[in-house]
């Protein structure tokens, strides 16, 4: 593709010719993680200039859909998973299990490769994190985060995520 090596080019750039032959030669591989982990990340992170989580959670949820920020903008909203057929979505927190597969799949030595990556202890921190942080936000701010992020809980696999409940 002539335009591919010419710098930062967007894929709405191409047609929609171009853009199907594209996408069709490539395995497309789709990142992951639960939005309130997303939300935490940043938080931590520095991201927010807010004293406090809820507070960053009432920054997010007053600069909108349209303002957010790369860190926090809800995941369909920036990978576009109905238009693009993704070949494979690793989900955060079982990255070893599922690049070990990727890895096999493509045909090179997954336990070599892989990073020592503990999904066990990252999962089990994580859902510590979430529910300190949780108990922090106002019944209002739980059903605004839920509603924010309600396309993201709809397409990817987060049932134990604190916003789906």
């Amino acid at each position: 593709y002539r335009r591919l090596h010419t710098g930062e080019t967007r894929l709405s750039e191409f047609n929609q010719t171009e853009r199907k032959a594209m996408l069709g030669s490539y395995t497309k591989v789709l990142f992951v993680r639960d939005p309130f982990h997303r939300l935490i990340a940043t938080f931590l992170q520095g991201m927010g200039i807010s004293p406090s989580f809820s507070s960053f959670v009432q920054e997010v949820l007053d600069s909108g859909m349209h303002n957010a920020s790369v860190a926090w903008k809800p995941l369909v909203s920036l990978c576009r998973p109905c238009l693009i057929q993704y070949d494979y979505v690793v989900r955060f927190g079982f990255l070893r299990q599922e690049l070990g597969h990727l890895l096999r799949r493509a045909g090179l030595p997954a336990g070599s490769l892989l990073p020592e990556l503990t999904d066990s202890q990252v999962q089990w921190t994580y859902r510590w994190l979430s529910e300190q942080m949780f108990s922090e936000l106002s019944a209002q701010q739980r059903k605004q985060l839920a509603h924010f992020y309600r396309w993201d809980l709809a397409a990817f696999p987060f049932s134990s995520s604190f916003l789906s409940e």
